[in-house]
């Protein structure tokens, strides 16, 4: 049996939609430079406050990111969420902000209007993962989507879901999270895949065989 999922409300209500970005490496950096061109397509469809972004990561630019991410040697040190937001405001003229922490189960806890109505997870740990699905549904939480990305050697996937919270209820329609349907991608016990090397050679190498 098909079931037809309906947008949540949520989305098209007349205020900006609020998006956090957690994780700022290859995949977090490359969905960041996209989320400019959405803002913008929402405001001339008619969504007229378009997307309110907030990227998170704790992680400072090393030389090795220089090569296979979008940061040069002026940024190494320097956090990364911070040069994205900063790269992005001063280009399209936008105010998203960045946030130079490592995400964990209590990040959204606090104001309710600050809780974001999308989460995109760009993350590259169970451990990561297994956070943003506890933080995401606990019952106060407000966050509508969870958007996982990740890939590694041999695969990848992104899966859009709906974390079980205040906002979204067991129904048929709703659309099940990368932990529901795949329970392994949150395990942290069972061991994390190896990460990327620093060396620059190797880790071109990792991702092209």
């Amino acid at each position: 049996m098909q079931i037809t999922h309906t947008i949540s409300p949520v989305l098209l209500s007349r205020r900006a939609l609020k998006v956090l970005v957690v994780g700022c490496g290859g995949t977090g950096s490359a969905i960041a430079m996209g989320l400019p061109y959405l803002d913008q397509a929402m405001r001339v469809w008619g969504h007229t406050h378009g997307l309110d972004v907030t990227m998170m990561d704790a992680d400072v630019v090393s030389e090795t990111n220089c090569i296979r991410q979008p940061f040069s040697a002026s940024d190494i040190g320097l956090n990364k969420a911070t040069v994205l937001i900063n790269r992005l405001n001063l280009f399209w003229g936008t105010a998203w902000s960045a946030i130079p922490n490592n995400f964990h189960t209590r990040s959204l806890d606090g104001n309710f209007e600050q809780r974001p109505d999308l989460l995109i997870g760009c993350v590259d740990t169970r451990a990561a993962r297994k956070a943003i699905a506890a933080a995401l549904e606990r019952s106060s939480n407000g966050a509508t989507y969870w958007l996982d990305i990740g890939n590694n050697a041999a695969s990848g996937q992104f899966v859009l879901g709906q974390p079980l919270n205040g906002r979204n209820r067991r129904k048929a329609d709703r659309l099940r999270t990368v932990s529901e349907l795949y329970p392994e991608i949150v395990d942290a016990a069972s061991g994390e895949d190896p990460l990327p090397s620093c060396s620059a050679i190797e880790a071109l190498e990792r991702q092209l065989y």
